[in-house]
């Protein structure tokens, strides 16, 4: 599997969780793939398993039964070491709830990443003025979360999960909390990074989002399955 062109593969992936006497199967036998450089959307109604599939191709949560494959190797020979250099510099996170530290300015917010990796602040001032530019705040920059909007703080989220350059980004519910017109604007942002070569995977529960991907999986009762490409027509804003 060393050689796979898929940045992404899993095989059969389950997950289930025991929630009082009951057993719940949040991923039944799940399997997909994601090539490096495709915009692809993940969608499906709440409770269908679409947060917990982030959770572990992000390396936040491990499968139960199953393979995943990422960059080509089995997870299970990644080490816990190995696990947090992938959450750290392989993989850019997006929330819907931004994750902002209300304390720290947008510059201090995306800095972060990059002081726990210790980088010099040189290289750290660089790149976090690098990221914000990306997203178009770098007026902004000494601004805190409460002094921006709602569209900003994604913004500021963004330029955060880009400044470790990771090569993939993975977005969940980015436009969950934004009304239409800024929903838009994000996703104007997240084609451009895509252009600029990103590899991105979004989770939504909003078809007309979902439709903006190169690719549509439809998760449902924690089964996958691949969007025939006449369902999914891409419509860019």
């Amino acid at each position: 599997m060393e050689n796979s062109r898929y940045m992404i593969e899993m095989d059969n992936i389950c997950k289930t969780y025991e929630i009082g006497d009951e057993i719940v199967k949040a991923l039944d036998h799940a399997s997909l793939q994601i090539a490096e450089g495709e915009f692809v959307s993940i969608i499906g109604p709440s409770g269908s398993g679409k947060s917990t599939l982030m959770n572990v191709i992000g390396c936040l949560d491990v499968a139960d039964e199953g393979e995943y494959y990422l960059d080509g190797l089995s997870i299970k020979e990644y080490s816990e070491d190995d696990l947090a250099f992938v959450r750290n510099e392989k993989i850019g996170f997006v929330f819907q709830n931004f994750n902002l530290l209300s304390k720290l300015s947008a510059k201090e917010n995306v800095e972060l990443p990059l002081i726990y990796q210790k980088i010099q602040k040189k290289e750290r001032e660089e790149r976090v003025l690098a990221a914000l530019e990306r997203v178009n705040l770098v007026k902004r920059k000494e601004h805190r979360p409460m002094e921006l909007s709602g569209g900003q703080q994604q913004r500021v989220a963004i330029a955060r999960a880009l400044v470790t350059k990771p090569s993939l980004i993975l977005a969940d519910e980015p436009t969950g909390n934004l009304d239409t017109k800024t929903g838009e604007e994000i996703m104007r942002l997240f084609h451009e990074l895509h252009e600029q070569g990103n590899t991105i995977v979004l989770i939504t529960h909003d078809e007309s989002v979902a439709d903006q991907a190169e690719r549509k999986i439809r998760i449902l009762d924690g089964k996958v399955t691949e969007v025939a490409p006449f369902e999914s027509g891409v419509n860019n804003v």
